[in-house]
């Protein structure tokens, strides 16, 4: 495994998400030194480390090792549970809308 380009897409994935380090790092419960250690190819990944990582950034592990997989499998895992909350209320609003041009 080359460690700086599996560093090179945490951290493009982190930024494409606006993530900062320190939110990554809350998010997949690790140190922001150590989000900072792994984007630099400084330190290698855990199978653990690895399945906290992608968790955190709703990517396949097969992507974040190798490349290849898909980058984005599920866009709405991508969401904060505030943002899934307000995505709801849309939903809400879109139905009803469609109800009232239905009758």
């Amino acid at each position: 495994m080359n460690h700086v380009e599996i560093g090179q897409r945490i951290q493009e994935i982190r930024k494409e998400r606006n993530m900062t380090r320190e939110d990554l790092a809350e998010k997949a419960e690790i140190s922001s030194k150590f989000v900072y250690e792994i984007e630099m190819g400084k330190k290698g990944l855990s199978a653990e480390s690895v399945s906290k990582i992608t968790q955190a950034l709703s990517t396949s592990s097969d992507y974040l090792l190798t490349g290849e997989g898909e980058k984005n499998p599920r866009e709405f895992e991508t969401l904060s549970p505030r943002e899934k909350k307000q995505l709801e209320r849309v939903v809400r609003v879109v139905r009803e809308f469609l109800k009232m041009k239905t009758t």
